[in-house]
């Protein structure tokens, strides 16, 4: 039996979307582990390789780590992976404050869309300022459902549950 998959993160709000999107379809066990790890500072990339190789170090096995970004455009990627930061600090409304002077709204990551005025439930980051493109409600707004078949997390657990399933065939 291969070893459980570990999810690093103390956020109970990833962990429940996490089960939600891959259900009882994923070919592994996941359980999850609050682990102190650095914040990295530099590019999207580098920081997640970082992360996952110093998670893997401290579990001693299999990990699955997130490091969720928002790129607002008209700031030439940031927050990106300071997204964190910026949001405990200015809240949903400072974030949506900082693209004030700016006609350019945009933002990206793997899911584009738009920075707007706080809506819905304040639960979950910043899921009230996020409004995915072709859609006309923010992510906190959306029942959860909708949210994970659209959301970052979908596609990056699509993505790995496709690898898992090939391995399978292989």
């Amino acid at each position: 039996m291969s070893k459980p998959i570990t999810f690093v993160t103390g956020n109970a709000k990833k962990l429940e979307e996490l089960v939600a999107i891959l259900g009882d379809k994923f070919p592994r066990k996941v359980v999850s582990s609050k682990i102190d790890l650095p914040e990295l500072q530099g590019e999207i990339d580098e920081i997640a390789v970082k992360k996952c190789k110093e998670a893997a170090k401290q579990i001693d096995g299999p990990v699955l780590v997130e490091d969720t970004c928002l790129c607002f455009n008209a700031l030439q990627g940031l927050p990106g992976p300071y997204i964190k930061w910026f949001l405990e600090k200015l809240q949903p409304e400072g974030l949506h404050r900082l693209l004030a002077g700016w006609d350019d709204k945009s933002a990206k990551g793997i899911t584009e869309g738009s920075i707007v005025e706080p809506r819905g439930c304040r639960d979950f980051g910043w899921d009230p300022i996020f409004q995915p493109k072709g859609y006309q409600l923010t992510y906190a707004e959306m029942p959860k459902e909708e949210k994970n078949k659209i959301s970052h997390r979908y596609r990056a657990l699509a993505a790995l549950q496709e690898y898992f399933l090939q391995q399978k065939e292989d």
